[in-house]
């Protein structure tokens, strides 16, 4: 069984990483700490705890983190995610409290008590992980991988050439990407080929238990935004849950080592995530970059493990 930590920022695709992580046998969840990114940190910290809560889930401990990125003011995707961050759902209220210390405290205790090494599945900003590898240097060995949902070696949906989690706080991207840590990076590239499709999206509706409800009803508003003709797109990408599946089912992917850098200065490319795919560089390859899904069959993941609840 896999120790991970989940380090997010729910968000409808945060949500669906959360359900798989839980519903998996082969993963234990230790923790999930919350940054701002797809809502207000208030809400990020609070859309995590109703969805623990909708998952009978309210022995795990929760920790708001971070309240903006290092270097600039925040910036969130209301307009992806709607007011809540979870538009869309009925969720229940949480019936636990977070704990009373930060994330990063929370990520270093877990990680501390541990008798093995821990995976971090990062699916928001990565501001969080930044501060913690500035305050517990010593306890980095202790991180197997870093799987996280960000960047793009091709094209970017929040700029022309950068994905929303690495541009709203690039400096925290940059480092982590330069921490040494191994690293796994499902980018847009990757994710915009991970769509659900509508009649995908009614057999998960014709699930008999709450979670699928919810599900169906969140992707009934996610795919709103996506729905638009600029994106091209015939179902709706799901971009975090792509870190899951990864975990539990490498094989459903492809993938190849890169160097990645973070663009922080650029005036039309900060926040882009420079994936040297012909070696120009020459510099040490340190980043797993995920190239393609078997689309059907993480599909198929999902519905299995929503049907669990």
């Amino acid at each position: 069984m896999k120790k991970i930590i989940i380090d997010c920022d729910p968000g409808h695709d945060d949500a669906l990483a959360l359900i798989m992580a839980v519903a998996s046998p082969k993963l234990e969840l230790l923790a999930v700490t919350t940054s701002a990114g797809n809502q207000t940190p208030d809400k990020t910290l609070n859309n995590a705890m109703r969805m623990l809560t909708l998952l009978k889930e309210n022995k795990i401990p929760v920790a708001g983190g971070n309240q903006k990125p290092l270097m600039q003011d925040l910036i969130i995707a209301d307009n992806v995610h709607g007011e809540t961050g979870l538009d869309g759902a009925v969720l229940p209220t949480p019936n636990f409290s977070p704990v009373n210390i930060p994330a990063v405290q929370l990520i270093a205790e877990k990680l501390d008590e541990s008798s093995e090494p821990v995976i971090l599945v990062v699916t928001g900003p990565m501001t969080n992980i930044a501060l913690f590898l500035q305050i517990y240097p010593h306890l980095a060995t202790k991180i197997e991988k870093i799987v996280f949902m960000g960047g793009s070696s091709t094209t970017g949906n929040y700029t022309p050439s950068s994905e929303f989690n690495i541009a709203v706080d690039p400096e925290s991207a940059k480092i982590v990407i330069n921490s040494g840590i191994p690293l796994v990076m499902a980018g847009l590239n990757l994710t915009h080929q991970a769509q659900i499709y509508q009649e995908e999206i009614d057999n998960i509706r014709k699930i008999d238990n709450n979670v699928a409800q919810s599900v169906a009803q969140q992707l009934d508003f996610y795919g709103i935004y996506y729905g638009q003709d600029k994106w091209g797109f015939k179902g709706t990408p799901l971009h975090d849950p792509c870190t899951i599946a990864w975990l539990l089912h490498p094989e459903y992917f492809e993938g190849f080592d890169y160097h990645v850098d973070v663009e922080v200065s650029g005036e039309l490319t900060r926040g882009e995530t420079v994936v040297d795919l012909f070696d120009l560089l020459n510099l040490p390859k340190n980043v797993h970059v995920l190239t393609k899904i078997d689309r059907k069959k993480f599909i198929d993941l999902l519905i299995k493990l929503i049907a669990k609840f």
